[in-house]
């Protein structure tokens, strides 16, 4: 204790100052925190939907429409596989879940089965067959085509993760900070955007499938032929949103697809001023674009978003460097909105809202309130506590300790944006409750090896190392404890876990590191001949 390693004191007041520098925009008027020198941070403490209302929408994974999705696909392969086997067949069509056609020569359906086995679908273990379709032969010819059951919930299951990914990238974009976005059972996603207040505007970003795509037009089809909605094969009648054009006959086949690009800007056109959105492609879509334009000078290609043609420009001459611009009748905020869908990516599989609520930030205020009351009388009780049985000296070292204990665990919240709960407020109220715990077993530690009539010096010091032990096992288990419910949990479980974590870090630090420091200070300062709790 007489010679206290300088690393150790260096380090308490690195701690506390930290913690003070991060707490301290919390208790400044936004005006004064925004006014403060570019290298003080301004980070204040995150709340949850629960304190600060916000936005709670629930979807489910529309999976009928991604096994149609997927199946019509897969019904584009099965066209490709037969024209270059040169098999003959009628009726290729989705229906009832499932991909039916019919081989036109009886002597071909052996070939027509072998080609699609080895073709279609792809191994996957744990399937029965290995394979997530089966393809059957019916009566008349007829084959069909039909998703594993195990399959489809695999692939349900990815698209679910996949569409958490993409959801998360988007609310991020939109400037909304630490969204809770959890699974909820097989095929639902729950989205809490904290500070979101308008859950149109979300659920208009969030909902969008997103999924751009360049496709050539069909120019040889009649206004009568799109009247009738009758498609050739290898096309699709899809609808205009541009204004200029009820709707397009475009080929099926994709050229450019949104995975290609690297970047979407909104911006203004320089010749026309209008919003526009700038699109930057990667080196495959670069290639593809600029062969696409160079290849089809004086035609029409569609820029197509989610089945429906946003822009069918002529195409005036190559376009090579893999640069371009998207025009429609677009507003700034549309030019916006669509440039941080393209940006995030689109959505592996379409969704549907099942629920939506709008939480007022009343509730919070009030939690808020309730939770900054019990604190108080918490702290209150545990500092007549300490002062009462361990005194004003050794009692007012240990509050002092809980006080930098409490400064870290805001500062450490503040500084890495975690979101505070109204569990995460319980985690912190536990916390601090629990905090004086290290510090009790130290100070008994000392009294015993007083009482064995051991000297001043090494009771104090096997007052810190023997409780150490004690103390290391009950703060891992609290570790651990917090760990679980931080990996299984979600929302308010993960909240109070996090804080709980954050907690038990930064008491023991405090407990042992800050009491030891002050103690040795006090000790070296006064050379007491016996010790206050004695």
């Amino acid at each position: 204790m007489m010679n206290l390693a300088r690393w150790k004191v260096f380090l308490v007041l690195l701690a506390t100052i930290f913690g003070l520098l991060f707490t301290l925009p919390n208790l400044l008027p936004t005006h004064v925190r925004d006014s403060l020198p570019a290298f003080m941070p301004k980070n204040t403490l995150h709340l949850g939907l629960d304190l600060q209302g916000g936005s709670d929408l629930l979807y489910s994974v529309d999976t009928v429409a991604l096994r149609n999705e997927r199946l019509t696909n897969m019904a584009e392969d099965v066209r490709t596989t037969f024209r270059d086997k040169q098999i003959a067949f009628t009726d290729l069509a989705v229906t009832n879940g499932e991909i039916g056609l019919r081989i036109t020569d009886p002597a071909q359906v052996t070939s027509a089965l072998n080609a699609l086995r080895q073709t279609i679908g792809a191994p996957l273990a744990g399937v029965p067959g290995g394979r997530d379709v089966n393809v059957t032969e019916g009566p008349d010819q007829r084959i069909r085509i039909a998703f594993v059951p195990e399959a489809f919930d695999a692939e349900t299951s990815r698209a679910v993760e996949q569409n958490i990914e993409v959801i998360r990238r988007r609310i991020d974009q939109m400037g909304t900070k630490e969204p809770d976005i959890s699974r909820r059972g097989k095929d639902r996603i729950d989205i809490q955007a904290a500070g979101e207040s308008d859950p149109e505007k979300l659920k208009n970003i969030i909902g969008q499938t997103a999924k751009l795509s360049f496709q050539m037009v069909d120019e040889t089809a009649t206004p009568e032929d799109l009247a009738s909605g009758r498609a050739p094969p290898g096309d699709e009648i899809l609808p205009s949103t541009d204004g200029s054009a009820a709707s397009y006959l475009v080929k099926r086949r994709v050229i450019v697809t949104g995975e290609m690009l690297t970047n979407a800007q909104s911006t203004f056109d320089s010749q026309t001023n209008q919003p526009v959105v700038a699109l930057r492609f990667n080196g495959i879509g670069s290639r593809k674009f600029g062969d696409m334009t160079r290849q089809n000078v004086g035609k029409r290609f569609a820029i197509v978003l989610d089945k429906k043609v946003i822009s069918a420009p002529v195409i005036e001459g190559a376009i090579p460097g893999g640069s371009g611009q998207i025009h429609g009748h677009f507003t700034v905020e549309t030019a916006n909105d669509l440039a941080v869908l393209l940006r995030a990516g689109a959505l592996p599989a379409p969704m549907k809202v099942e629920e939506q609520r709008t939480v007022g930030a009343e509730l919070g205020a009030d939690a808020v309130h309730a939770g900054t009351t019990s604190a108080i009388v918490g702290l209150a009780a545990t500092m007549v506590f300490m002062l009462l049985i361990y005194g004003f000296l050794f009692g007012g070292i240990s509050l002092v300790a809980l006080a930098v204990n409490a400064v870290m665990i805001v500062g450490i919240m503040s500084a890495t944006q975690a979101t505070l709960t109204l569990p995460g407020i319980a985690g912190l109220i536990l916390t601090l409750a629990v905090a004086v715990d290290a510090n009790v077993l130290i100070y008994e530690r000392m009294r015993d090896e007083l009482r064995a009539g051991r000297t001043l010096i090494a009771s104090m010091e096997a007052g810190f190392q023997r409780a150490m032990g004690t103390i290391l096992d009950a703060n891992i288990t609290h570790l651990l404890s917090a760990a679980i419910m931080f990996s299984f949990g979600s929302g308010p479980v993960k909240g109070f876990a996090w804080t709980l974590a954050i907690g038990v870090l930064t008491t023991v630090f405090s407990a042992v590191l800050v009491t030891q420091v002050l103690l040795a200070w006090w000790f070296r300062a006064t050379r007491p001949k016996t010790l206050p709790i004695a």
